[in-house]
C-alpha cells in the first residue's frame, strides 16, 4: 500500500455512493455493459458512447435519498481525495510555470449510475471524464472488473493511475486538445496515449516523496498493459482488430506511461 497519507492536499470529491438506487428502465447495467462493450473501460470519451446509447433513455432519474453506509469520509474516499490532491499539486505547478491557471477538477464517486453533464454516468462506461462539466466519474467497483475480467494485478497504485489518466483528459480539455467526438481512431489513440503519458508525469512527481513503496509502480504499468485494445479484444473476442483500436495497444500504453514517468517532462507527451 502506497503512503497516500503523506499527501496533504485534498482533491474535490463528491461522494454519491449512498444515493438510493432508482429504477433502470428497459435494461440492466449488465445489459448496457454488453451493449457498449468493454473497450470503453478506462479513458473512453463519454461523448462517443452517447452517440450510440442515450443514457437518459436507459436510466431513470436517481433519487437523492442517502443510505448510512457511506456517511462521512471513509477510507476509499480519503484515498481518492489524496490521489486527486496530488494530481492538483502537479498540474498547478506545471501550469504556473507556463503562466497559466489550472482549474482543478471534481471527481464524483458513484455506484451503478448517476447524473452528469454528459447525459448520465454509468458503471458500464467505466471511469471517465466528462468535458462538459469538467468532472471525473468513478465507480470503484470497476476495479473488480479490471482484475477479474481483464487480468490486471490490481492494487491502489493501479487505481491511482486510472484517476491520473482521467485527470489527463481534464488537462487536455483545459488546453483545448481533447476531441469533440468527431475524431478518427488514430486521433483517439493519440489522445489516450497522451493521457497515459500525463499519468506517468504525475507518478514521476511523487517518485522521490516516499509515496510509493519499492516496486509498486509496476501496478500502474500492469494496469496500463491490461487495458490495451489488443489485450481487451483478445480476452473478450479471442482475436485482435487493430483497425478498430481507440486507446492503443498494451505496448503503446505502457510505453506512453513509462515515457512520462521516466522523463518527468511535459514536452515529452506531445503525441
Amino acid at each position: 500500500m502506497a503512503n497516500w497519507d503523506k499527501i496533504s492536499t485534498k482533491g474535490n470529491v463528491e461522494d454519491r455512493r449512498g444515493m438510493s438506487r432508482a429504477g433502470i428502465g428497459g435494461a440492466s447495467v449488465t445489459g448496457i455493459l454488453l451493449l457498449m462493450g468493454v473497450t470503453y473501460l478506462i479513458g473512453g470519451n463519454p461523448l462517443d458512447v452517447l452517440q450510440q446509447v442515450d443514457v437518459n433513455q436507459v436510466i431513470n432519474q436517481q433519487t437523492q435519498t442517502n443510505s448510512t453506509e457511506f456517511e462521512g469520509t471513509d477510507e476509499y474516499e480519503q484515498f481518492v481525495r489524496n490521489v486527486l490532491g496530488s494530481t492538483n499539486d502537479y498540474w498547478n505547478t506545471e501550469f504556473k510555470q507556463q503562466s497559466r491557471a489550472y482549474t482543478e477538477p471534481t471527481l464524483v464517486l458513484f455506484r451503478d449510475y448517476t447524473t452528469s453533464g454528459c447525459s448520465g454516468a454509468s458503471s458500464a462506461v467505466g471511469p471517465h471524464y466528462c468535458p462538459i462539466d469538467s468532472t471525473i466519474y468513478l465507480d470503484e467497483t470497476f476495479f473488480t472488473e479490471l482484475t477479474d475480467r481483464l487480468g490486471a494485478s490490481g492494487g491502489d497504485v493501479a487505481e491511482a493511475y486510472v484517476i491520473a489518466h482521467e485527470v489527463g483528459h481534464h488537462v487536455q480539455n483545459i488546453l483545448d486538445t481533447i476531441d469533440n467526438g468527431q475524431r478518427s481512431n488514430a486521433d483517439s489513440v493519440k489522445t489516450e496515449l497522451q493521457a497515459d503519458c500525463y499519468a506517468g508525469l504525475w507518478a514521476s512527481s511523487l517518485r522521490d516523496k516516499g509515496i510509493f513503496e519499492t516496486g509498486e509502480i509496476t501496478e500502474a504499468i500492469n494496469a496500463a498493459e491490461s487495458v490495451g485494445d489488443d489485450s481487451i479484444q483478445t480476452k473478450t473476442e479471442g482475436q485482435v482488430h487493430p483497425e478498430t483500436w481507440t486507446h492503443g495497444s498494451s505496448a503503446q500504453r505502457v510505453e506512453a506511461f513509462t515515457l512520462g514517468y521516466e522523463s518527468g517532462y511535459l514536452s515529452k507527451c506531445n503525441f
